[in-house]
């Protein structure tokens, strides 16, 4: 086993997204769904933000929706350089596991489905949070948990059944119910997480593996097998896909779960809640219903 606080080989990664990189517009519809929920969440926003970092800029689809808002300031960051926009005015290659910006330089971050493949994502969110200026917003995007869920079990019983193990195949996913507590460790205020599952279907299995290999997110993780994927084992796993999930009409579907956070960096504007103990008024007289106490139980305290 390689280091367990490296999940995932980050220069694959980058290698990858590079080589997809003149063919991911074809293959952006999941980016295009972030996008319009980002679209949606800023138009539901009462106040105007000047200076935005685009953690992931994906060719420029994120940095083009911000400057049609009227952002003056748009900086796009990549890993990847030919992901960078040719156009953009201020493209940066870095890395989201080491911002290269000051403190407090935006108010407005956007992480557009790429923090999934950090190997500290508390630290990623630390640094989006010394990033932002007090009161900025951070809109993050990421897949959860259920994300292709059905191309795991299949793998996972192929390898089984043909070579007595299995090779880790596809990345592990964050938990919708983890990222608020993530989120408020580090140091942001008001977090929301909001699920979004997708069913797409593919006209098999190794259609949906290519569409993976197009968008730059084979798989990278540092414990994978370093041996090429046999003909005998790849159709296995079609069938077995096919065999357990297809549709009627033989496409077979697969999931994916977005999670979009939202969370502010602290200020003191911002609503607090209050202290246990401090209400003024019963909740049953806002109700206007009787208060009644339920009989204890062995071991109350």
């Amino acid at each position: 086993m390689s280091d367990p606080h490296h999940i995932f080989d980050r220069d694959v990664l980058r290698q990858r997204r590079q080589r997809a990189a003149p063919h991911m517009a074809g293959h952006a519809f999941l980016l295009d769904r972030f996008r319009d929920d980002v679209d949606e969440r800023l138009s539901l926003i009462q106040r105007t933000f000047s200076s935005a970092l685009v953690v992931g800029a994906h060719g420029g689809s994120i940095g083009t929706l911000l400057r049609g808002r009227g952002l003056a300031s748009v900086v796009e960051m990549e890993t990847a350089a030919a992901l960078l926009p040719p156009a953009t005015p201020q493209p940066v290659l870095g890395d989201e596991e080491a911002l290269p910006f000051a403190d407090e330089s935006f108010d407005l971050v956007i992480a557009p489905l790429t923090l999934h493949f950090v190997n500290d994502l508390p630290g990623a969110l630390l640094q989006i949070r010394r990033c932002l200026k007090p009161d900025g917003l951070f809109i993050g995007g990421m897949f959860g948990g259920a994300t292709l869920l059905e191309l795991r079990r299949a793998w996972l019983e192929a390898e089984s059944e043909i070579s007595g193990g299995a090779s880790p195949r596809v990345a592990p996913f964050a938990d919708v119910r983890d990222l608020g507590g993530l989120l408020q460790r580090a140091g942001f205020a008001l977090p929301v997480v909001d699920a979004d599952i997708m069913r797409v279907r593919y006209g098999s299995a190794l259609n949906l593996m290519h569409e993976l290999r197009a968008m730059g997110a084979s798989n990278v993780l540092s414990d994978r097998r370093r041996v090429p994927v046999s003909r005998t084992l790849l159709m296995r796993v079609s069938e077995i896909y096919a065999e357990r999930f297809a549709d009627p009409d033989g496409r077979v579907p697969a999931t994916f779960e977005m999670l979009v956070m939202t969370a502010w960096a602290p200020h003191d504007s911002q609503q607090k809640p209050l202290q246990p103990g401090s209400a003024k008024t019963r909740l049953a007289d806002a109700l206007g219903t009787t208060e009644r106490k339920l009989p204890r139980t062995p071991g109350d305290r």
